[in-house]
């Protein structure tokens, strides 16, 4: 996180790595806010308060993010606003990941690697908490075997091939080719964590080295969570980034923001594909900006996997199909690097970078938390903003769309509305999830955990077939 911020004040002057940063350092200085992005890896008692004793910074508020994807977008619209209403001047927000690390040194103690940082947990002051926590899940899901990401957006996914109605070959090559596109951008991206070229067949081909995860998912359709990554950005009043002498062609200005929560458990959703909470987020922060998404050149969707590309793109008219406006500027989780919660501070980072390469330009990032549950969407743009800042709640919105109706007690017949076979390293497939619907469309959840099963239901087609639900929560496919 220190050597992050190091390089955000670099950035500043358009300087090299270790070059001098003489208006970056004057804002870093300056800092009245510094927020971390809560780590997987490492927990300290205030990691804010570690990171400003390192860079001898005095901020008068130390912030921690609660746990989300959508957390570094939400930080920066926080610190925008407040900006805006004249209570902060600077504010630096910062996150990294060390899995990797982590990973090597739990396979093998005696691997080389630097100690991890300790703190005293009574250390005072404690950070100021943003955002909150709730259980992702009900009480049914957690009984039925929904709780794993890995395990639920393959849920989504193959709703949404269900619903479009294409085969499974075809759904593979639509994710081949979209998958592709991610990975031909992270190849031009130094900071991406994978940036050797994957085809299309090879990112849906099952092998040794690129195992079936959860069906239709190969593991280089998954968000890479086991990377070494940090990122930071240095936000600020305009008459701060004048005084520390920052030049006009390194300034980004946040146009918009707006965030929202679909229905947040999943069983509560009538469309397991669709993101409502996007769709009015991405209309609000369009609409404050001024801004229609055809004049938006520069897109990052948040990519843990491709459904969460997918729904994105459709929920705010975008084609995913469309290789001339990519929907990506990092490569995505999968090859950008999927640093957990932070993802979205690097991609803030290198949608600034392009866009100071594309002056005037307008660029969207949107940033993702649990199971597709909460969502945030900002804008961004070289160009000062015609209308002040504004940092927007859907919610009320997303809270007056219909739930769908649930029942745990079901049992009896129903049809499979979606589902996914997640496989084991080594034993191949080990475990159904399913999404089931009764006669009245009233949803429920239930699993299969037969090998026999498993093994004759493996890659192919089980959306739309009858079964008969167990009070145990076995599902038992028609013949």
């Amino acid at each position: 996180m220190v050597a992050a911020l190091r390089a955000a004040t670099e950035d500043v002057d358009g300087a090299a790595p270790g070059g001098s940063a003489r208006a970056g350092s004057a804002l870093l200085s300056k800092v009245d806010r510094l927020a971390t992005v809560a780590s997987f890896t490492w927990r300290p008692a205030n990691p804010a308060l570690l990171v400003a004793e390192r860079l001898g910074l005095a901020p008068s508020d130390l912030v921690v993010s609660a746990i989300g994807g959508s957390m570094p977008q939400k930080l920066l619209a926080e610190g925008a606003q407040a900006i805006a209403e004249g209570a902060l001047d600077v504010v630096a927000v910062v996150g990294s990941e060390a899995m990797y690390s982590r990973g090597l040194t739990r396979r093998d103690p005696a691997t080389p690697h630097a100690s991890w940082t300790e703190q005293d947990p009574r250390t005072t002051p404690a950070p100021r908490a943003f955002g909150s926590e709730r259980p992702p899940l009900s009480d049914l899901e957690m009984a039925r075997g929904v709780r794993l990401p890995v395990e639920i957006y393959p849920l989504f996914e193959n709703a949404l091939r269900s619903r479009e109605g294409w085969t499974l070959a075809e759904h593979r090559a639509r994710l081949g080719d979209l998958w592709a596109s991610f990975s031909s951008v992270a190849a031009e991206n130094p900071y991406a964590w994978i940036r050797e070229v994957h085809g299309a067949d090879e990112i849906i081909t099952p092998t040794a080295s690129n195992r079936m995860i959860a069906e239709p998912y190969t593991k280089l359709m998954v968000a890479n969570l086991p990377v070494d990554m940090g990122a930071a950005f240095l936000l600020c009043s305009l008459e701060a980034a004048r005084a520390a002498g920052v030049e006009g062609d390194r300034m980004v200005f946040p146009l918009s923001h707006a965030h929202g929560d679909d229905h947040f458990f999943i069983s509560d959703r009538p469309e397991l594909d669709r993101s409502v909470a996007i769709e009015r987020a991405g209309s609000t922060a369009l609409g404050a900006a001024g801004v229609g998404i055809d004049e938006v050149a520069h897109i990052d969707l948040y990519s843990c996997f491709p459904i969460a590309v997918e729904m994105g793109a459709a929920a705010l008219g975008l084609s995913v199909d469309d290789r001339s406006r990519p929907l990506t500027v990092t490569g995505g989780l999968t090859f950008g690097g999927g640093p957990g919660n932070n993802y979205v501070s690097h991609s803030i980072a290198s949608m600034a970078t392009r866009l100071r390469a594309n002056p005037g330009d307008i660029g969207l990032v949107t940033g993702l938390s649990y199971f597709a549950s909460s969502h945030a969407v900002g804008l961004y743009s070289t160009k000062p903003p015609s209308t002040p800042f504004r940092a927007l709640d859907v919610q009320d919105e997303v809270d007056a769309t219909p739930t769908q109706a649930v029942d745990p007690e079901m049992t009896g017949a129903v049809t499979v509305e979606t589902y996914t076979i997640a496989w084991s390293r080594d034993q191949g497939p080990v475990s159904a999830t399913l999404a089931l619907r009764d006669a009245a469309g009233v949803r429920s959840w239930g699993f299969i955990t037969d090998e026999t099963v498993l093994s004759s239901i493996a890659g192919s087609e089980v959306c739309g077939r009858s079964a008969t639900l167990m009070s145990s929560g076995t599902v038992v496919l028609d013949d």
